[in-house]
């Protein structure tokens, strides 16, 4: 509104005259372990429980999992690369060893049905030469929390949340957290928590 308002139509004074307008902030829907844990295995397919396990166990967005190609995976340094997330930066999410195995099952299934090219996307679509896209994935979590009998209202960035505070709950750094969601504030957490994992670092 501002460029619109200042450079296309060069009256500013128009812009002066905007007020913000206040929406009310909400706190997310929170996923206990144990949903999680229902939420993937529910999922239709192999592909698809991989895909939501990644995005629990990295805190990964939808766009940036969906974006990972085989290549991303370094099993030496227990990482996954992440090209061009939010803000166009690349950086890396931990891998754990039981994430890695999850992986490396998918990898040798998609390889034997010859739906994953050499070097190409982690999580293919129907035309492995293009990536699974998010509205797929998307429809694959609601589908999946039906299935396992979850009635709170989720979408991906549900695993986010619940990556985000199930580490707080394991009183981990909230620094180290903010590092590993590549996120420059953590306000989107619930308060209760917050306030609770700090009280346990002071």
């Amino acid at each position: 509104m501002k460029f619109f308002f200042n450079v296309t139509l060069d009256r500013p004074e128009l812009m002066a005259k905007m007020q913000p307008v206040h929406l009310p902030r909400k706190l997310p829907v929170i996923l206990s372990p144990d949903e999680v844990k229902r939420l993937i295995a529910a999922a239709g397919n192999l592909k698809h429980q991989t895909a939501l396990a990644v995005a629990y166990g990295t805190g990964l967005r939808v766009n940036e999992v969906v974006a990972l190609k085989v290549g991303d995976i370094d099993s030496q340094r227990m990482t996954l690369r992440v090209e061009q997330g939010k803000g166009q930066k690349d950086r890396y999410a931990m891998l754990s060893p039981v994430l890695l195995e999850r992986l490396r099952v998918w990898w040798r299934v998609a390889r034997a049905q010859g739906k994953m090219l050499d070097g190409g996307w982690l999580f293919p679509g129907l035309n492995p030469v293009e990536p699974l896209s998010a509205r797929q994935l998307n429809r694959a979590i609601h589908a999946a929390a039906l299935d396992a009998g979850i009635e709170k209202h989720i979408s991906m960035h549900s695993l986010r949340h619940a990556f985000a505070t199930h580490l707080l709950e394991q009183r981990v750094d909230i620094r180290l957290i903010q590092v590993l969601l590549g996120h420059k504030k953590l306000d989107y957490l619930p308060r209760r928590t917050m306030s609770r994992s700090i009280c346990k670092h002071q």
